[in-house]
């Protein structure tokens, strides 16, 4: 499965909307003053001080943290996008399964105290690769899939771009 242009960043918008897919992957940013993205790097920056951070491999994937042994960690501000976050660190694991290094993942949710452990499985894999398909498909596409307003929009820092 090619994964040469896919990262963790366009799995976890594939969850969310198509749309964010297109932009991220034509090197449109968001509107780094919104909010939402301040309040995540704040939490990111402020919790789990001692650990190191910030992995970055290939080019492809950067891993929060290291929590503990054969595990990666990916932190959240919150639950509320569990799936893709669940999406996110299972791509992390899965591109490392293909470089032969087998790990588990947990996702980290400092502001609810909560914590979920991710494990690679055949479903999950093969959710994946359809997804990273469909990811190729949409940033192949000449512009932008169609605005559709979803939950998600009313936070997005592609709101304006979408909507005005």
């Amino acid at each position: 499965m090619d994964t040469v242009n896919i990262n963790g960043t366009l799995i976890w918008y594939y969850y969310i909307c198509p749309r964010e897919v297109w932009f991220i992957g034509h090197s449109i940013e968001a509107d780094q003053e919104n909010d939402f993205l301040a309040l995540g790097r704040h939490i990111h920056d402020f919790y789990y001080k001692k650990q190191k951070k910030e992995f970055i491999i290939d080019n492809t994937i950067k891993i929060d943290i290291l929590p503990g042994k054969k595990v990666i960690g990916e932190i959240k501000k919150s639950s509320k996008y569990l799936k893709s976050a669940t999406m996110q660190i299972a791509f992390y694991l899965y591109f490392l399964k293909q470089k032969g290094i087998n790990l588990s993942g947990e996702l980290l949710f400092p502001e609810e105290r909560k914590k979920k452990k991710i494990f690679l499985t055949k479903e999950i894999e093969n959710e994946l690769k359809n997804a990273i398909s469909n990811i190729n498909k949409i940033l192949n596409m000449d512009k932008p899939p169609k605005a559709t307003k979803i939950h998600y929009c009313k936070n997005c820092a592609y709101k304006e771009m979408c909507w005005s």
